[in-house]
């Protein structure tokens, strides 16, 4: 058991440019852990959900991005939270767990006693203090947030088993070809520093592996290629599968909203869930007719205090506008998301889609998705500059 002064520190792993193609256009902009949902950056859910950890030292970011991407966002954000955030740039991709470890003498700085990773593509309630508070009773290495999904879906997402008592990882997989369980890894976790020995453990026996084993040069060539880098490793296949059922891992369910932001239909999806989040967290951030000068309000809406509404539009629910966005008379929006900049021109309908960066949308205009956010056309995207005539 912890004391009441264990030191914490939170890692949000944000990935780098050469991931997250799949939410083109809008990572062209834009780094895909700066994408606003519910008028917030995405990386800026977990950050602000690591606040309410106690003796919380220090955040901090990796990531391959330049640094200069995410400068103004850090200095921004310490300042809001009165914590220390820091973005520490890997040269290359290493893998979560190889991420990680490449920072452990950062990391270790405050001496803490728990090591909390979280993956910013990763949208949930996250409950951090209830997680640390369950981690420190199991008394093993590694606590992982998991949840329930429907046995069709699993097999899109880490696999595992656990007692349904002692809460222990039995048996892991990462995206199984059968069936394994309904319960999935929803990428967040809290270590102890043993972490990090475990982690060494795999670089070392890889290593060594590399200097005993004599192969052809043609045999060489073909490894090359399929091989694993040495300095890679992954958290799920590499350190959680050959440890499960070691009694060094357990699991913490959540009952709460969670999903992957793999795509712009989702970031949709998400931003809904945040939205109605705020009313338990920051209701403060939520429009209302009267902040919104009249216009009329309906369920969960974000406005940015720059943009300029007018009375008679009608927005919501699920509606997140951005900084100096013009929205004007007639004008109906649902479950949409309008960043900067962009104008709606009178009597324009906007439904399931987001309007990109300094786009304009006629009058009369017809913006639609279908509304499934896991259908390839399921919501419409307009990028930068996207220009709509009726």
């Amino acid at each position: 058991m912890g004391s009441s002064e264990d030191r914490v520190v939170a890692v949000i792993m944000v990935g780098g440019p050469t991931k997250g193609t799949r939410f083109r256009p809008l990572s062209l902009n834009i780094p895909k852990p700066l994408f606003p949902l519910a008028g917030q950056p995405m990386v800026h859910h977990p950050i602000y959900a690591c606040r309410r950890i106690p003796n919380l030292a220090q955040v901090y970011l990796i990531g391959f991005y330049e640094e200069r991407e995410f400068a103004l966002y850090v200095s921004a954000i310490s300042n809001e939270l009165r914590v220390p955030v820091r973005y520490l740039r890997e040269d290359k991709p290493h893998g979560s767990a190889g991420g990680l470890y490449s920072f452990r003498d950062y990391i270790m700085e405050d001496s803490p006693s728990y090591i909390f990773l979280l993956n910013c593509d990763v949208c949930c309630s996250f409950p951090l203090p209830e997680m640390l508070d369950a981690h420190k009773g199991y008394g093993g290495m590694g606590t992982i947030l998991v949840s329930k999904v429907s046995a069709e879906s699993a097999n899109q997402f880490g696999e595992l088993v656990a007692d349904p008592v002692t809460k222990e990882l039995l048996h892991y997989t990462e995206k199984p070809e059968t069936f394994v369980s309904e319960l999935i890894n929803c990428g967040v976790y809290v270590f102890t520093p043993n972490i990090f020995a475990s982690i060494e453990d795999v670089f070392m026996q890889r290593r060594g592996k590399a200097e005993l084993r004599r192969v052809t040069s043609f045999e060489a060539l073909q490894s090359a290629t399929k091989a694993i880098p040495a300095d890679y490793v992954r958290l799920d296949q590499d350190i959680l599968s050959p440890l499960a059922g070691k009694k060094e891992f357990y699991t913490y369910e959540t009952l709460d909203f969670w999903e992957q932001i793999k795509t712009p239909g989702m970031s949709l999806k998400c931003s809904a869930l945040y939205l109605h989040q705020f009313r338990y967290t920051s209701p403060h951030l939520l429009a209302s007719e009267h902040s919104a000068k009249r216009a009329t309000i309906i369920g969960d809406v974000y406005i940015h205090p720059s943009a300029k509404i007018h009375p008679t539009a009608k927005i919501g629910p699920n509606v997140s506008i951005s900084a100096n966005a013009r929205i004007g008379a007639g004008v109906r929006l649902i479950s949409c998301i309008i960043l900067d900049d962009v104008e709606v021109l009178e009597n324009a309908v906007v439904i399931h889609s987001i309007v990109g960066w300094k786009s304009s949308i006629g009058k009369w205009s017809r913006v639609q998705g279908e509304g499934d956010y896991n259908a390839k056309l399921g919501s419409t995207i307009l990028g930068e500059f996207g220009f709509c005539r009726r």
